[in-house]
């Protein structure tokens, strides 16, 4: 602001007024030109931060992208882990239902498992096994006979 705005807007205004606005403004303004400075220095030092940060962060991708794969890695590790006790809960669950033992199931829904916990119970009460053995296939079941001589018998019979 200079003396004629004030005389223009304030015309029976006399000198020590227009000197008292006068000074009134210069103060505001050398006010706002100090607070204007702490502003600029504030904002230099923020540059100055903002730049440190981006060289700082300029290395880091590889490890922010290695942070990101070992959180995948983890994140696939702990769905597995999931997954297979899920499968667990379902077996030991069909297994105390029809009373098979959960290790001879090796469905991962509970319907493939049931249907092999019946399969399994229909081949039991089949009768199918294996064949008799003579002696039941244990050393020393052949008597008062001397091994070499029960291997000899078996030779001239089958030979």
């Amino acid at each position: 602001m200079q003396r004629k705005d004030i005389t223009d807007l304030f015309p029976d205004a006399t000198k020590e007024q227009i000197d008292k606005l006068m000074g009134i403004n210069g103060t505001d303004i050398n006010s706002a030109k100090g607070e204007l400075a702490t502003l600029q220095t504030q904002l230099t030092a923020a540059q100055g931060e903002l730049q440190k940060l981006k060289d700082g962060a300029a290395g880091k991708p590889d490890e922010l992208k290695e942070a990101k794969d070992a959180i995948a890695a983890l994140t696939n590790e702990l769905n597995g882990m999931k997954h297979a006790d899920q499968v667990r809960q379902v077996r030991e669950k069909v297994s105390g239902e029809k009373k098979v033992p959960a290790n001879l199931l090796t469905g991962e829904t509970e319907e493939a498992c049931t249907a092999q916990a019946d399969a399994i119970l229909a081949f039991a009460k089949s009768g199918i096994s294996y064949p008799a053995v003579p002696d039941g296939g244990e050393a020393g079941k052949g008597g008062n006979v001397p091994t070499r001589q029960q291997f000899a018998t078996w030779a001239e019979n089958f030979l």
